[in-house]
This record gives structure tokens, C-alpha cells and sequence, in this order.
């Protein structure tokens, strides 16, 4: 299929070519989205190996299906599933109707495009006497942290910092 067949086809709401549409700029991050159609309403599932970014990608199907424009799709569904699970990590739906789509996809697009700056602060208190050290608590508060933003993609570190067993890991979105 040539992108002009493709992107008619996808207008006309073929499953196969909207999956296509969209796993054209998704698989190179990892992503594979498998795409359904039940009467009215779009069912996209979005698979990674790690549970997909939701408030991200919501916004990147939401955009893409409005600006398809496709008659036939009423109602949209998103799932996030991570690969090796059985079942979604979470899911979203959403109505296409265009005044309502467009002022949904604007305040989408102020979160997203808006750094946010999310601070963890994780306090130990040890004992030294234990065997304890700034290290110990170093590694402890970044495996607390890795494990509590392991969901969320696009957050660099900005400052780490530990003061007498105090870890304070700031991140921004």
C-alpha cells in the first residue's frame, strides 16, 4: 500500500491502515498498537514491554483520529497494556466529536507540552551503628524512586542530593 492508499483507506476507518498509520511513528519507540472497530467505536490497544505513557499517548491518538477526520469512528477507547501481562494497565475513552475532541486535545496539549516538576523526598532515619551508610541510603532511595516512576516516560533527573541519611531526587517531566 502507498501512503495516499493508506491514509484514504484509514479515512474510510480500515482498522489495518490506521494501525499501520499509527505504528508508523510508535514502533520506533517501542510501542505496537493493535487496532478494532465494535459498531461505532474504535478500540486501540497500545502494547509496550513497558506499561505505555497514558496521558501522552491518549493525546497522540486523540490528535491523529481528528485530524483523520474518519465519519465512521463515534467513540474512541485506548488501552495501555504492558507486553507480558494479561490484561490492561489502564484504559481511556473519549468521544471524537470535534468541538468537544478539539478543547480536550488543547488542554492535553498545555499538560504535555508544560515541563512538570515532580520532587520525591524520601527520608531515612539508620542507625550507623548498623553498618549504614550515605551509599545505603543513596541506593535505597534510587531503587524507590526508579520503582515509583518506572511508568512514567520523558522525566530526566534534575538533582539528587543526600544530607545525613536525607535523599531528595527532584525530576521534571
Amino acid at each position: 500500500m502507498t501512503q495516499p492508499n493508506i491514509l484514504q483507506l484509514a479515512k474510510q476507518g480500515d482498522v489495518q491502515a490506521i494501525a499501520s498509520l499509527m505504528n508508523r511513528h510508535l514502533q520506533p519507540k517501542g510501542i505496537t498498537a493493535k487496532v478494532a472497530f465494535q459498531d461505532t467505536c474504535l478500540e486501540v490497544m497500545l502494547e509496550s514491554v513497558q506499561v505505555p505513557n497514558q496521558q501522552i499517548l491518549v493525546v497522540f491518538v486523540r490528535r491523529g483520529l481528528t485530524n483523520l477526520g474518519a465519519a465512521s469512528i463515534a467513540r474512541v477507547k485506548v488501552y495501555g497494556q504492558q507486553i507480558s501481562k494479561e490484561f490492561p494497565a489502564w484504559s481511556q475513552e473519549f468521544d471524537l466529536g470535534l468541538a468537544e475532541a478539539d478543547q480536550e486535545l488543547e488542554d492535553d496539549e498545555q499538560f504535555v507540552n508544560n515541563p512538570q516538576i515532580l520532587t520525591i523526598s524520601i527520608n531515612f532515619s539508620g542507625d550507623t551503628a548498623q553498618g549504614l551508610t550515605n551509599q545505603d541510603f543513596e541506593f535505597i532511595a534510587n531503587q524507590i524512586s526508579t520503582d515509583i516512576l518506572s511508568s512514567c516516560n520523558d522525566i530526566f533527573i534534575q538533582k539528587v542530593s543526600i544530607t545525613n541519611g536525607n535523599s531528595v531526587i527532584t525530576k521534571e517531566r
